[in-house]
């Protein structure tokens, strides 16, 4: 399967990719004000993707038909994964990097990022990733598939720099699971630049300066 895009691209021959993966029910728009509100012109020419996930039943939400990565079974998330849903998109984001990369730009110049579920995926995607890539930023999320990242984990990804960025005040994914995933991925052994903010299950101006910076130093 092949995924619709949302694509923001630079003037100029981008120099680096920043692969944006959206939440539950959203289909990418909401987070196409990044491009303007990170301010990345030290990196060079930028290009944005923002993937739509495709359309599926959601079971936490009665059935209900909506864009999303996985199916959400239940409220305990750590127990019960629809872990067929969760690597069939882990294949699809890993489809967006190669795409990117036969578009010219080399892996360690790609962030692969995403928001609640689409955080979830960048995780698990990115950990499993047979390229180098510049770094994995997720908000708002959590490590899926926990008890089999360190025996499926890529080699090429053991050291990528992470960010990872909860609110304090999160009702949705529980503070506790962003929290818990920068202590898994720190166990092996990555770089993680874990932050917590005055904020629900959304994102805050500190947050969004927090990781311009990060951006700016994993694509300099």
């Amino acid at each position: 399967m092949s995924l619709q895009t949302i694509e923001l691209h630079p003037g100029g021959a981008a120099r680096a990719s920043i692969v944006m993966l959206h939440g539950l029910g959203a289909d990418g728009t909401d987070f196409l004000p990044l491009a303007d509100e990170l301010a990345l012109d030290t990196v060079g020419p930028v290009r944005w993707v923002f993937p739509r996930a495709p359309e599926r039943p959601v079971t936490v939400n009665g059935g209900l038909r909506m864009r999303a990565w996985y199916d959400i079974l239940g409220t305990d998330l750590a127990r019960r994964e629809d872990e067929a849903g969760l690597r069939n998109s882990f294949a699809l984001a890993q489809a967006l990097v190669e795409r990117e990369i036969a578009r010219g730009i080399p892996a360690e110049r790609i962030v692969l990022a995403g928001f609640s579920q689409g955080c979830a995926i960048t995780l698990g995607a990115g950990l499993r990733c047979p390229y180098r890539l510049a770094g994995l930023a997720g908000l708002s999320g959590y490590l899926p598939l926990a008890g089999t990242t360190a025996a499926e984990r890529h080699a090429a990804n053991g050291a990528t720099p992470v960010f990872l960025a909860h609110g304090d005040q999160d009702d949705i994914v529980a503070p506790a699971r962003g929290e818990a995933a920068a202590q898994s991925l720190r166990v092996l052994g990555l770089d993680v630049e874990w932050h917590r903010y005055p904020m629900a299950h959304s994102v805050c101006l500190e947050e969004l300066q927090d990781l311009g910076r990060w951006l700016r130093q994993v694509l300099a």
